[in-house]
């Protein structure tokens, strides 16, 4: 197994911690934005992870707030829905990827999971250049608003099929993308895939569609 290196990473102001994870000759990095309440440890981000490592793509899993900025979204619940202030953060540590020579002539993908997948969509149309496709996990694309139309790089949207009301938000996000984009429905899984099996099925089309495209 690859080594896990903890990295520090100023973006936008303020120093965020991470985890790199890179396997010998990487064909790309994925940097993750979780979801709502969630950080560099969950589980599930980690679970698809291992598996993108396991397809030769190096992983940077980070902390999008702050210790105090998690306390006190802990208690308000509205920093994780602070769409614009989350994808400044990625693009600064989009920014740290490309800067850093182990990493510099990688493709950069983002994986995103709940707010984090409208976050990774706003930061992709913010650096078209530098993000080379995005996967977004039980995602609300439909909050990243007037960048969807902008967002260059190919898209993959995977949904449980018993999510009804996240399907039809990532529907509506989906018709007005403009990019090679995809929309998956995973048959009888929830909105955190905690069913059996749910979310290997999830790690496996996202390391396909980043083996595909970075």
């Amino acid at each position: 197994m690859p080594e896990q290196q903890s990295v520090q990473i100023r973006a936008a102001g303020v120093t965020l911690q991470g985890d790199l994870t890179l396997p010998a000759n990487a064909r790309g990095v994925v940097l993750f934005a979780h979801g709502s309440g969630s950080s560099r440890h969950s589980s599930r981000n980690r679970a698809v992870a291992n598996e993108l490592q396991a397809g030769a793509l190096g992983t940077l899993l980070i902390d999008l707030l702050t210790e105090e900025e998690e306390a006190v979204d802990i208690r308000t619940r509205h920093l994780r829905f602070d769409i614009e202030m989350l994808a400044d953060r990625l693009v600064g540590a989009s920014d740290w990827l490309a800067a850093e020579p182990a990493t510099a002539n990688l493709h950069i993908g983002l994986f995103g999971a709940s707010t984090g997948g409208s976050a990774a969509l706003v930061a992709a149309a913010r650096k078209p250049e530098r993000i080379a496709a995005v996967v977004s996990r039980g995602g609300r694309p439909d909050l990243a608003g007037d960048a969807l139309p902008h967002v260059k790089a190919p898209t993959l949207l995977i949904v449980g099929g018993d999510d009804v009301q996240v399907i039809e938000l990532n529907q509506v996000a989906y018709d007005q993308m403009q990019c090679e984009r995809k929309l998956e429905i995973v048959p009888r899984a929830s909105h955190l895939f905690e069913e059996p099996g749910k979310l290997k099925i999830v790690a496996n089309l996202a390391r396909d569609w980043f083996k595909r495209y970075l």
